[in-house]
């Protein structure tokens, strides 16, 4: 089973792996969170998201889950990037998250480029309700 390593700023990593407590009433197995904090080395981060990525990764691969494009924790993930082992997609959000860990069954390469496709849906517009109220 694909492992699936959420690399962010603090403490959104956390906090998405509690949701996903929440929704699947227990913590998922191979699923790890590295929250990165402020002025922390770079380097030492590095090597913690190593750890746990070793930690989660039964040989089938990993998804490395990061938040913002282009910073810190962005660029510590995007090192951890190897063809065929580990892929690393930017915009972590909660349905990513539930979705990647849902659909991590299969070849590493469908999954990831299954789970960029679905992503597209996720972010929609919520209409009122026709006979709803409004505040």
């Amino acid at each position: 089973m694909i492992g699936i390593l959420v690399v962010s700023h603090e403490p959104l990593g956390t906090a998405l792996l509690h949701c996903t407590r929440h929704i699947f009433g227990r913590l998922p197995v191979q699923l790890a969170a590295l929250d990165v904090i402020p002025d922390e080395d770079p380097e030492a981060a590095l090597q913690a998201a190593r750890h746990l990525l070793m930690r989660i990764n039964d040989g089938s691969g990993a998804i490395v889950l990061t938040d913002l494009y282009g910073a810190t924790p962005a660029r510590i993930a995007a090192r951890l990037a190897e063809p065929h082992r580990t892929v690393v997609m930017a915009g972590v959000n909660l349905p990513m998250l539930v979705k990647a860990l849902t659909y991590r069954q299969g070849p590493l390469e469908e999954v990831a480029a299954h789970l960029l496709e679905g992503m597209r849906d996720t972010i929609i517009r919520i209409e009122p309700e026709p006979n709803g109220t409004q505040t």
